[in-house]
């Protein structure tokens, strides 16, 4: 089974959804971690990453990770999304993915973990 590292303020972030969010989604990383996919764990359009998307009390929240790199699955971030607009994943959000994916790869490049 592949360990969890959780990227910035996700863990933190995680940790503040509901109960039956933080339960919802720490079961599809738990699934992730034995190899499999959630159903609710998408693909992200033209990244290396999935996501995870719960709705709760009219609310949506997110998890992204990935399971690209070899002896983990690195959650970049977890959030509540916001906008009430349209179903994509808001600028400043995607923002900060991709900042910690980055970060993520240059890591395992110089072969040191984030």
């Amino acid at each position: 089974m592949k360990p969890l590292v959780f990227l910035g303020s996700a863990r933190k972030d995680l940790g503040a959804f509901p109960k039956p969010v933080r339960s919802e989604i720490g079961f599809a990383l738990y699934g992730a971690q034995l190899g499999d996919t959630h159903a609710k764990a998408k693909p992200m359009k033209g990244l290396p990453l999935v996501e995870i998307v719960e709705d709760h009390d009219r609310s949506t929240y997110r998890a992204v990770y990935t399971v690209k790199f070899a002896g983990a699955i690195y959650v970049l971030h977890a959030f509540q999304k916001k906008s009430k607009s349209g179903i994509a994943t808001p600028q400043a959000n995607m923002d900060l993915i991709r900042k910690r994916l980055k970060v993520l790869q240059a890591a395992h490049r110089a072969g040191e973990t984030p």
